[in-house]
């Protein structure tokens, strides 16, 4: 296991400003408001030729008990137990605070080496801030200023004295490619989006079995998109939780958009949805988006109806009232996978993540191109393409380029004439043929080389 640091500190210092840096990465959300990190996140480090896992963390803060921010303060200790070091960062510009020393105490008593970390030193004006650090009693301060990555080799010096010395491996097998069957074993990336108060976060606490992401009734608890691995009958997932989407009108505030930001890259990478909706309050304006959204985007997707534990009628009849919806409702998908979960109670999880497995498959599968050829020809007889200005269209054939989405090419004549509607009857028929329910699937249209388009015309 990688040697693991918690940074730690009151709100505001430049925690994450310190992690991005250490990450390579803009992963950490970054506001001059204090208390932006809710949730601990985990990232992969390097500085210098060290590698090593780093934890950034809320800020240490006082809270009843109960309260958010109190909760906030757990994660933090959580974070500090899983440490094998700790990175305390203080504000040089301000200078030592009440808080500070405060904290110092309890960063003593983790018991684990901690690294003094004055952060802001750029200039002149952060001297005398980072030597009032020397009351601490947690040794000399490095200063350093991480939006600008000033003092990272003392901060190196400082680091490699704490670390073990590097196990020699050989890096050659880095480079070669992934197997068949490693890839297959590889942890499928699993974003879960959806509206503020979908109940994301309690879901995934819930397959974790551990209050490892902050949840609250209140609306808009989540802000950054943490990642977490979960093993699920053998299967390794690396699940994002992300920030609730609210439609665009609605975000005013700067940190708002952030998260949003945030949590659209990770639908960006992801490799299967999971878009959550209220049992209560579903298929609303703004879920319709959001899955036209993960569509665009080419994800394989998976609807969960969370809450259903509050459903009055439950059963057969309300599950085939739920993919009616979702047909009538997202016709881009159809047939997409719905499954009726509630995340408090732990209901339906097994069915979800099968879904996810299933999907995953679906959006990686490849078609034969004698079987995609014989289903075109069978289409393309059953329902020919109409004329266009009294032309006819003609269509060639039809291969498949790549999966992840299926996405195919079609040759044939005057590909800028041929009919949406007609795309979309090709791609319905081909979900049906090929057992492809709801996931994204791709059409382009090229038109064959003309052989004669080289000759010149004979003058008359």
């Amino acid at each position: 296991m990688s040697f693991t640091i918690a940074i730690i500190g009151r709100p505001n210092v430049g925690k994450s400003t310190l992690f991005n840096r250490l990450v390579g990465q803009k992963l950490a959300l970054v506001d001059d408001l204090p208390g932006v990190t809710r949730d601990r996140r985990e990232g992969e480090a390097r500085l210098g030729d060290l590698e090593f896992t780093i934890i950034d963390t809320a800020g240490l803060d006082e809270g009843a008990k109960g309260s958010l921010t109190a909760r906030m303060q757990e994660q933090t200790e959580a974070a500090i137990a899983q440490a094998d070091a700790l990175f305390f960062v203080i504000d040089a510009r301000i200078g030592l605070t009440p808080n500070d020393r405060a904290f110092a105490d309890f960063a003593r008593r983790a018991n684990k080496p901690v690294l003094l970390v004055a952060n802001k030193s750029e200039g002149k004006h952060g001297d005398a801030g980072a030597m009032e650090a020397f009351a601490l009693g947690l040794g000399e301060p490095i200063q350093i200023s991480a939006e600008h990555g000033e003092g990272m080799g003392e901060l190196y010096d400082a680091l490699s004295g704490l670390m073990p010395a590097p196990v020699d491996e050989d890096e050659a097998e880095d480079d070669e490619p992934l197997s068949e069957e490693e890839a297959a074993t590889r942890p499928i990336r699993v974003a879960i989006v959806g509206r503020p108060n979908a109940g994301k976060s309690t879901m995934i606490n819930h397959l974790l079995g551990e209050e490892r992401l902050l949840t609250s009734p209140e609306a808009g608890t989540t802000r950054d998109s943490i990642a977490v691995e979960i093993n699920w009958k053998g299967r390794e997932f690396r699940v994002f939780d992300t920030a609730g989407l609210r439609r665009r009108s609605r975000i005013e505030e700067k940190l708002e958009k952030l998260s949003v930001a945030d949590a659209l890259r990770a639908v960006r990478f992801a490799e299967v949805v999971v878009m959550m909706m209220d049992s209560q309050n579903r298929f609303e304006e703004q879920d319709l988006r959001i899955a036209d959204l993960i569509e665009r985007e080419g994800r394989a997707m998976v609807l969960a109806v969370n809450k259903w534990d509050l459903m009055e009628t439950k059963g057969g009849g309300a599950i085939s009232t739920l993919r009616r919806d979702a047909d009538h409702w997202l016709p881009q998908v159809k047939g997409v996978p719905i499954v009726a979960v509630s995340g408090l109670m732990g209901e339906g999880i097994d069915r979800l993540m099968q879904a996810i497995q299933d999907a995953y498959a679906l959006w990686n599968r490849r078609v034969s191109t004698s079987a995609l050829n014989r289903w075109f020809e069978e289409a393309v007889q059953a329902n020919p393409p109409p004329a266009v200005s009294g032309r006819r269209l003609k269509l060639n054939y039809i291969t498949q380029t790549k999966a992840r989405p299926p996405s195919f090419v079609l040759f044939c004549s005057r590909a800028d004439a041929v009919p949406q509607s007609y795309l979309r009857y090709l791609i319905n028929s081909m979900r049906e043929a090929f057992d492809l329910p709801g996931t994204p699937v791709r059409i382009t249209l090229r038109e064959k080389a003309n052989p004669f388009a080289h000759k010149r015309k004979r003058p008359s």
